[in-house]
């Protein structure tokens, strides 16, 4: 099957002129000048950068299970596992490294094994979604991750933190190209099958509130558990309990969100017409500021 470019000129921040960049390795990111003073004490950062970091390193079973659910399109299957697989590896090895950097007392992997047993529990083939709409969930989920690392980015220039800055904006660019991708990918297995605009807009409200309920949820909470265990309390002086401190970092996250941006990225895979879809970003946003603001 031929695959249509994969430049999406429309996208926020995207130009289809801009030459390609080489990717980015873990050796440029300069971890032995990191202001680790400014970081350290930031019971929400360390929070943010710990759990994508397990989300990222565990995007390897997500990837055996596209591949077989898109088994019928191997230029679809090369590339989740010859590009997307491996960047999103690399996002999670750097993190890590820059929590163990950062936080040394922080039992990085035992706390992702721990997490791991249960996040693979709910990476089923069951749960994708029929043909060429679980693409549109991949839109929604790179959506999500690349506003994620905008705001870690704000958030790390905030604390005076270049080198986090410098990770979060690298990932960040690469998580915008997987959104594309996926997009494009969408638009293309389209044309061969019939997908009404409410069933999308279903799967992306659906996968919307998985975001928030779910997916994140689980990583944050495993987080939470292995930095209070008591022999390691890396925030004696934090938030207290699980709900408590995630109440405040979602509503701390919602503050910095680029809603707009992120709404806009949202509403593309229903192939608006133009005019239709400016009309209906000015709802979605007012609908997004009070998801987040709840």
């Amino acid at each position: 099957m031929h695959m249509m470019n994969s430049e999406v000129s429309d996208q926020p921040g995207v130009s289809a002129a801009r030459p390609k960049r080489a990717h980015w390795s873990i050796e440029d990111i300069a971890y032995d000048t990191i202001d680790a003073g400014r970081v350290a004490g930031d019971e929400m950062l360390f929070h943010m950068v710990a759990s994508a970091s397990f989300i990222e390193s565990g995007s390897h079973t997500y990837t055996r299970n596209l591949v077989e659910h898109y088994a019928d399109y191997p230029e679809l299957g090369e590339w989740l596992a010859a590009h997307w697989e491996p960047e999103e590896l690399q996002h999670g090895a750097a993190l890590a490294r820059y929590v163990q950097t950062v936080w040394p007392r922080f039992p990085w992997q035992g706390a992702y094994n721990s997490f791991f047993g249960e996040y693979a529990g709910l990476c089923t083939m069951e749960a994708l979604q029929v043909g060429a709409l679980e693409m549109v969930a991949r839109c929604v989920v790179e959506m999500g991750t690349s506003t994620y690392y905008q705001v870690l980015g704000a958030l790390a220039k905030q604390a005076g933190e270049p080198v986090l800055g410098a990770l979060a904006e690298h990932i960040r660019v690469d998580e915008v190209g997987h959104y594309k991708h996926f997009l494009t990918y969408f638009k293309t297995l389209k044309v061969e099958q019939s997908i009404s605009r409410w069933n999308v807009a279903r799967v992306l409200g659906a996968r919307l509130r998985e975001m928030r309920e779910s997916d994140s949820d689980v990583s944050l909470r495993h987080v939470w558990i292995h930095s209070h265990a008591k022999d390691v309390d890396m925030f004696p002086h934090g938030t207290r309990t699980f709900p408590e401190f995630k109440k405040l970092m979602l509503r701390q996250f919602g503050q910095h969100l680029p809603i707009q941006q992120a709404m806009r990225m949202t509403l593309k895979p229903l192939m608006l017409p133009h005019r239709v879809e400016q009309w209906l970003e000015i709802p979605a946003v007012w609908l997004g500021r009070l998801q987040w603001q709840a």
